[in-house]
């Protein structure tokens, strides 16, 4: 029986599900083999990384244009049958027009969930005002709306990411996305389970992103025990590529050795996956 692949309604209806109740990982690859091979593993859903994306093709992360992060939606969204959360860093536009029209766009390629940071990208003043903030979450949200409103909101306050790692402010913001319409809330750089905890019910019964890109003593079980909803890990599974690469790479150049593939993944098990996966 030929394989029937879900629709985008299909997609968005079971990622709005995840968020009901439990606690799920959303990993973040990078391009269509990663993706695929997450699928492969058994996820539930998927999400994009900014950083992962713009290192593939030589960029720092938040150099690629708003075009070519849409085409790249657009092509993990047909590449997978699991839903995928866009990581849509500040929605390429500084006003609010510019924010609905670019989250009219990602919209139109497929995915079902897409985040919305607060930050401005200029180290003197890296966190928009909060009243500009929100009016970007309300804008990003009247524009899924109009687009038939099942593409979850996600609402981004980077503060701990960029130099102001106060909690109460963190959650003050966030709460002030959710009243304009955020789904989902994400607070990146949160790493104590007390932070966490107090995210979790200063947002409640909004569910919670928490971002886990580092080595850590938290497990998934003890995560989901603090009421966390969903956990994603950004770019560190594309730096943990890169970093068996530059290994494997650096030998070679500094060394003349090739000993840096021993945990090489085997090509016979990568071809074996890609022909049924």
């Amino acid at each position: 029986m030929p394989h029937v692949r879900p629709s985008i309604a299909d997609k968005r209806r079971a990622f709005h599900k995840l968020h009901e109740s439990g606690c799920f990982v959303i990993p973040n690859p990078w391009d269509v083999g990663s993706a695929r091979y997450l699928q492969g593993l058994g996820f539930k859903a998927l999400a994009t990384t900014s950083s992962g994306f713009a290192w593939s093709h030589g960029h720092r992360d938040g150099g690629m244009s708003r075009d070519r992060v849409i085409d790249h939606l657009t092509e993990m969204v047909e590449a997978t049958d699991l839903p995928i959360n866009a990581d849509f860093e500040s929605g390429f536009a500084p006003d609010a027009a510019g924010v609905a029209e670019s989250v009219r766009l990602a919209a139109e390629s497929g995915v079902a969930g897409l985040s919305i940071e607060d930050s401005t990208g200029d180290p003197a003043q890296p966190l928009y005002e909060l009243n500009t903030a929100v009016d970007r979450i309300r804008a990003a949200r009247k524009a899924i709306d109009k687009a038939g409103g099942d593409t979850l909101l996600v609402g981004r306050a980077e503060c701990f990411l960029q130099g102001r790692p106060d909690i109460d402010h963190t959650i003050h913001r966030l709460k002030a996305y959710a009243n304009a319409g955020a789904d989902c809330l994400y607070a990146p750089g949160i790493r104590t389970p007390d932070h966490i905890k107090a995210v979790v019910a200063g947002v409640a019964p909004k569910p919670v992103n928490l971002l886990m890109g580092w080595p850590g003593d938290l497990t998934l079980q003890q995560i989901a025990s603090f009421g966390v909803r969903r956990v994603s890990v950004g770019g560190a599974l594309a730096r943990s590529a890169w970093g068996g690469f530059i290994r494997a790479a650096k030998l070679i150049i500094e060394q003349g050795r090739f000993d840096g593939f021993t945990d090489a993944a085997s090509g016979k098990d990568l071809d074996a996956f890609f022909r049924t996966g």
